[in-house]
């Protein structure tokens, strides 16, 4: 047997698809443009990747891109002061702090002082809060992926036995909610927990995000399972350049599981599509419009 690939650029495209129809008939129906402003602090070279590429999909899916780029050097009193600015400003609607910020800034502080409502990453206390406590709330979007690819494969997550490996408040901890959310029956492990392999090879649903290159081995997956590797990790290749792998033997899992995501060409690819979602989600939500069918 031979795993069925979720191909997350193509489910992504369709979603992005999607968005820009809502994002039409909003502006159409309310006159509404929803806006997504982005922070990013110094030069790093991924994270500049990663702005460009928002900026590019924010635009084509027919939002307003706001980019504000700050020097490694900035003051804290700084930073913030241009969050409150965006706080207020009418036409942002989501705003987003690339991560990870230079160590003489302190993040958490910086998170908090984003509007929750704008809060597009889904990391402020008050929407970490409300998610756990099964409160609609803005998700982080690389778990709101994971759950949209999963649902690509199982109509109804319902009684289905799920793995999260990984406890990060960015992945581990929000997919867990929302997968308690879907009424999935949820174990919570990381790279201490003892056992491991006995612990996934019960999984009916297995999602990797910890961090660690192949840990997850083809003998772990139970027969038919579906594998959603969140990590991206750089190992090197045989030509003396480096290759992206995930946090599974990708090779190894192809053979036992039902269905599984690559790396790259995954997880990622749905990210940036899910920031585009909560931004549309929070522009109606700040007007007091229906939520969007998104």
């Amino acid at each position: 047997m031979t795993a069925r690939i979720i191909v997350g650029k193509t489910i992504a495209a369709e979603l992005r698809a999607r968005v820009a129809e809502e994002v039409a008939r909003v502006k159409s129906a309310n006159g509404l443009t929803p806006g997504l402003a982005v922070v990013l602090v110094g030069n790093d070279p991924a994270s500049e990747v990663y702005v460009r590429s928002k900026r590019k999909q924010t635009q084509a899916a027919g939002m307003a891109s706001f980019e504000h780029r700050l020097p490694a050097d900035v003051s804290q009193a700084d930073l913030l002061a241009l969050i409150e600015k965006l706080n207020r400003d009418p036409a942002v609607h989501g705003i987003l702090v690339q991560l990870p910020l230079p160590k003489s800034l302190h993040t958490e502080t910086v998170i908090n002082a984003v509007d929750p409502a704008k809060d597009v990453d889904g990391l402020h206390p008050h929407n970490a809060g409300r998610l756990a406590g099964g409160l609609a709330a803005l998700s982080p979007c690389t778990p709101l992926g994971c759950i949209i690819l999963t649902k690509r494969v199982h109509a109804s997550l319902e009684g289905k036995n799920a793995i999260v490996i990984g406890r990060s408040n960015l992945v581990g901890r929000p997919l867990v909610q929302l997968l308690l959310n879907e009424n999935a029956t949820v174990t919570i492990a990381h790279s201490r927990s003892r056992d491991l392999k006995d612990l996934c090879v019960r999984a009916d649903l297995v999602y990797a995000a910890v961090g660690k290159a192949e840990m997850v081995r083809g003998d772990w997956i139970k027969p038919g399972a579906t594998v959603i590797d969140v990590g991206i990790n750089r190992l090197p290749s045989a030509d003396g350049k480096t290759r992206l792998v995930g946090d599974v033997a990708f090779q190894e899992a192809l053979n036992v599981a039902g269905a599984i995501t690559p790396v790259p060409g995954g997880v990622g690819q749905m990210t940036v599509a899910c920031l585009l979602v909560n931004t549309l989600r929070a522009a109606c939500a700040i007007h007091g419009l229906p939520k969007p069918a998104v």
